[in-house]
């Protein structure tokens, strides 16, 4: 290959990784400001959800083997500040082998609560027990949240104030990560990450949709429900996709959000990534109509700058940046000497951030770019587990960081 060749190789490469990270915020706010200026839209309204109606709705928990986190998660639901005649909890423990279903059985629910448990002791994955239960659910809105996050009173009146448009299909809350070790790689890495992507949501939201749900806190129009194939590994995704595809919109409700813990060490956030990353292979190839921007258009423009480039160019791109960045170099460019030494810095910071967190020392600075590559090595990683077809549904959670009592 040329130096001409490298030069190209390098631009391209620059592009990609700088338009997935930060060329794309950039765009949605100048699109934004746009649609704001000319349609005199001063950016997403605040609904008094104290004056909106207040529908029935089921609120879907999905636990397995939660016996540490059920207790918790069942009198944060009864927090909720809405109707208590109007909710149904519903528990789905398929699979469990520890004390969770026994924990909701046996739990003192007052009487004027309605709540539902569905056990079967078959482990089929997440995608398949809620599956199992959908068609016993009988009301208009269902949400869906983890086991083992803790959900704000407000999040339902927030969330059920965007189904008053009826081109809503679908709301996202916003996942948010405790930081109860601030200085540990993962909290700060996964912190600043989820703080960026809930940023990147918002402006999808108000520019036209959110492309894909976290599955921590999210929910549909239940007549909207379609079944999804049992191998689906990140069904919310994937479901809130389908629907975003048929018309409807996503919307993001930054006021209703699920906290959880940050995984225990990036080892275990690095299982989970991997995961994701597969699934995130599995679903853009079952999704390529997605693809095809003369049909679907923005919604198209925002899947394939927020989700599609993470999962299949940017990571590559990476390395083909610094490969065609140090051949550059040696051909006596002081531009690219600056450039290369910028990269080497980056991942000096990322080894020493990796160092640090093997040794349990606390300086965050470091983690950050070491939790950047973490990412893009799950991606990378994702993408043969994918192709090898190895990633099941059916997986072992990723742990998280205990809260001390």
């Amino acid at each position: 290959m040329g130096y001409v060749t490298f030069k190209v190789l390098f631009w391209i490469c620059a592009f990609v990784v700088f338009y997935t990270y930060v060329g794309y915020g950039v765009v949605l706010y100048v699109l934004l400001s746009l649609k704001r200026l000319i349609f005199k839209d001063k950016g997403i309204k605040t609904t008094n959800i104290d004056s909106i109606k207040l529908p029935d709705v089921s609120f879907v928990v999905a636990a397995y083997n939660e016996e540490d986190w059920i207790l918790n998660k069942i009198e944060n639901g009864l927090l909720f500040d809405y109707p208590k005649n109007k909710i149904t909890h519903v528990f789905v423990t398929d699979g469990s082998s520890d004390k969770t279903p026994a924990i909701i059985e046996e739990y003192p629910f007052p009487e004027d609560v309605k709540w539902k448990l569905f056990h079967s002791p078959e482990r089929k994955g997440k995608i398949a027990a809620v599956e199992r239960i959908m068609p016993f659910i009988e009301t208009p809105i269902t949400i869906y949240t983890d086991a083992n996050t803790d959900v704000n009173k407000e999040a339902i009146k927030r969330i059920v104030a965007h189904y008053e448009d009826e081109k809503v299909g679908g709301v996202a809350g916003e996942k948010r990560v405790s930081m109860l070790n601030e200085d540990s790689a993962n909290s700060a890495g996964e912190g600043f990450y989820w703080k960026y992507e809930s940023t990147l949501k918002k402006w999808d939201s108000e520019l036209y949709s959110v492309v894909g749900a976290a599955g921590e806190l999210f929910s549909l129009r239940t007549n909207l429900y379609q079944a999804v194939p049992k191998d689906t590994v990140i069904e919310d995704f994937y479901m809130t996709l389908k629907i975003a595809m048929k018309g409807y919109k996503i919307k993001y409700e930054s006021g209703a959000y699920a906290v959880e813990t940050a995984s225990a060490t990036v080892g275990e956030e690095l299982k989970r990534k991997i995961r994701i990353a597969a699934g995130g292979h599995q679903a853009i190839s079952r999704l390529t109509p997605l693809l095809n921007i003369f049909k679907y258009g923005i919604l198209s423009f925002q899947y394939i700058s927020h989700r599609v480039l993470r999962w299949t160019l940017t990571p590559i791109c990476m390395i083909l940046l610094l490969i065609s960045n140090v051949f550059l170099a040696l051909g006596g460019s002081m531009f690219f000497k600056i450039i290369l030494a910028a990269q080497v810095l980056f991942y000096v910071l990322a080894l020493i951030g990796y160092l640090l967190e093997k040794r349990k020392l606390k300086f965050k600075a470091f983690f950050i770019p070491y939790y950047f590559c973490v990412m893009n090595y799950a991606v990378i990683r994702g993408f043969f587990r994918f192709i090898k077809g190895s990633q099941s549904v059916v997986w072992e959670k990723a742990k998280r960081m205990e809260v001390n009592s």
